[in-house]
């Protein structure tokens, strides 16, 4: 708030102060914090997400986590919950098109349970996973020119419609996530267009107007061009999402990248060359420690609030809380300073939004 200075004059002294007064309690109505939500924001209504789940003061945060040993998804994610000292805005979770109830079936009986008050995000990929939960990274690739033709549509797709629509609640829905990094073994460019559109507009004439439609790249600039080339339209994207790291030590990545310097290069890229309208997810982010600085960790996730206003497109932030093949590839934050770190972040207001009813 700007401040004022007064001289002393009788009456308008008086009539100042109380001037002043009335516009101080005003303004504590109207503004809390500099993340711009408030109070008064919060009892007009003005901070309830839109119809395609954007929150306007503020961002989502979430997480992937994998399955628990017994292989329960709600037992791993009330674990990491009782962990970080809060329930998530927004759990993630990753399904192939096998059709099988183990990976295959959109909202199991544990993602309805936690979607009871929370997101969810469903990245449905194109592929049929060979171990449960794609547990060795390996998988058999069906294609975008089939997927794109209706090969799948009666056996796999239409099931899983039919099953998003029933559930009646908004979901996010990411279609082959990463998909810069798919080429060419799944297809070209105008395959992959074509079979998201496909997909889209599947959903579409069977009356599934609850989810919300993720283009998911990796981010990686050094695909920018390929990036560019996949995006299917404004029409049938409602986010876009980005999957950034910081992998010191890990990938042969030799430069540590603070959460900024992580984040906001792919983030302005997406700006100037995609969308400059739509809300963006951070649908993978973490970074990987510094086994001589453990410190630095800490700092990476404390960093997150302070940065995430200045990034305003950012909307949801989401964890991916499981390691990866590879030396020093640890990218969970279940001990040590990363928890540190990342319970901190997790309590700033940016990221305590209200929930939709549906």
């Amino acid at each position: 708030m700007r401040r004022r200075t007064f001289r002393a004059g009788g009456t308008t002294y008086l009539a100042l102060v109380l001037a002043a007064v009335g516009a101080l309690l005003a303004a504590i109505g109207v503004w809390h914090a500099r993340d711009g939500t408030t109070d008064a924001d919060q009892d007009a209504g003005a901070c309830t997400p839109t119809a395609s789940l954007e929150p306007p003061c503020g961002a989502w945060w979430g997480a992937y986590i994998p399955y628990a040993r017994d292989g329960s998804l709600k037992d791993a994610v009330y674990g990491f919950e009782k962990k970080i000292g809060r329930k998530l805005d927004l759990v993630h979770n990753y399904h192939d098109m096998s059709h099988t109830e183990r990976d295959g079936v959109l909202l199991t009986s544990d993602e309805r349970e936690l979607g009871r008050d929370r997101l969810l995000m469903l990245a449905w990929e194109s592929t049929v996973w060979t171990e449960p939960h794609h547990e060795n990274w390996t998988e058999t690739q069906l294609g975008w020119r089939a997927v794109a033709d209706g090969t799948f549509d009666e056996e796999i797709i239409d099931p899983q419609a039919r099953r998003l629509k029933a559930y009646g609640k908004r979901v996010f829905l990411s279609f082959d996530q990463e998909t810069d990094f798919r080429t060419p073994d799944a297809g070209t460019p105008e395959e992959f267009i074509a079979a998201y559109r496909h997909l889209h507009d599947r959903f579409e004439r069977l009356g599934v107007d609850n989810v919300v439609w993720v283009w998911t790249v990796s981010g990686y600039l050094g695909n920018a061009a390929l990036m560019k080339s996949l995006y299917p339209g404004d029409a049938y994207v409602d986010w876009i999402g980005m999957d950034q790291y910081n992998y010191f030590g890990c990938h042969d990545s030799e430069n540590w990248l603070d959460f900024e310097r992580s984040q906001r290069p792919s983030y302005e890229w997406l700006r100037a060359n995609v969308s400059a309208t739509k809300p963006v997810m951070l649908a993978e982010f973490s970074t990987a420690p510094d086994p001589a600085r453990p410190e630095r960790q800490r700092d990476w996730y404390r960093e997150i609030p302070a940065v995430a206003p200045t990034l305003p497109g950012v909307r949801a932030l989401v964890h991916w809380n499981r390691p990866v093949p590879g030396e020093g590839c640890d990218l969970t934050v279940n001990e040590g300073p990363a928890l540190e770190g990342y319970r901190e972040a997790g309590r700033a207001p940016y990221f305590r939004q209200p929930l939709p009813a549906r």
